[in-house]
């Protein structure tokens, strides 16, 4: 028995300028969520991107292919009405980032991350106005709830559309400082990646790499610049 899947039904996609904002349209007929509500979108960037993704269907659709699309998706099914509750998750990276614990051995590993997090905590501090404290080992190091306060007002700045991007970015990279930088454009999207992997690429470097994880850690790298390329959709208009 194979498995259902949807095909092709429509000619042509198109992005309209509607009274709401913009919109993709398949044969005249506007795009909805999968929660059924218009998939309305802020600028023409945003939607002549999705239509190219639908444009790009061929005879069976790929929702794998169409990273856009999914994305605009969450930002109104799932961001818009549970606000709050995604902000509150990603603050929480702020409580524990990446970046704030250290290696206090080997030397090579604890000087790498020293020089490529290090800046990072300082434009949070100097740009933010949100220090962090960094220490080496596991435990729980406590963050100044000032500094807290003030990730939280960065993350609340996002909009819907804005915040879908940001999720990934922060989660992917497991650091609410490189989300928010990257977000700033203080740093790319493939340092972000890079600086989050520091850890995993010291490793490969001395014991080799296992080919099952390096192919998970390709489509984590895919997924985080496809994120970076949809905040930067969303900000075209």
């Amino acid at each position: 028995m194979t498995g259902w899947a949807a095909k092709r039904f429509w000619t042509r996609a198109e992005a309209v300028a509607t009274d709401a904002g913009y919109e993709v349209t398949l044969d005249g007929r506007p795009v909805r969520t999968p929660a059924k509500a218009p998939l309305v979108l802020p600028n023409a960037a945003l939607a002549e991107a999705m239509a190219e993704e639908w444009e790009a269907q061929s005879d069976v659709i790929n929702p794998r292919a169409m990273p856009v699309t999914r994305a605009a998706n969450s930002a109104i099914d799932r961001v818009v009405p549970h606000r709050a509750e995604v902000v509150a998750m990603l603050c929480e990276y702020g409580a524990t980032d990446l970046l704030c614990y250290r290696a206090d051995t080997p030397e090579e590993l604890a000087r790498r991350q020293a020089e490529g997090w290090d800046p990072m905590l300082d434009w949070a501090r100097a740009r933010l106005g949100a220090p962090l404290s960094a220490a080496t080992g596991v435990m729980h190091v406590a963050q100044p709830e000032a500094s807290l306060a003030a990730l939280r007002g960065e993350v609340k700045r996002h909009d819907a559309f804005e915040l879908v991007a940001l999720h990934d970015l922060v989660t992917i990279s497991g650091s609410l400082v490189l989300g928010l930088a990257a977000s700033a454009r203080e740093v790319t999207p493939e340092r972000v990646w890079a600086l989050s992997r520091i850890d995993e690429t010291w490793q490969q470097e001395r014991w080799g790499e296992d080919a099952e994880a390096a192919a998970a850690a390709d489509a984590r790298r895919a997924q985080l610049l496809e994120a970076h390329r949809f905040l930067e959709l969303a900000r075209a208009g």
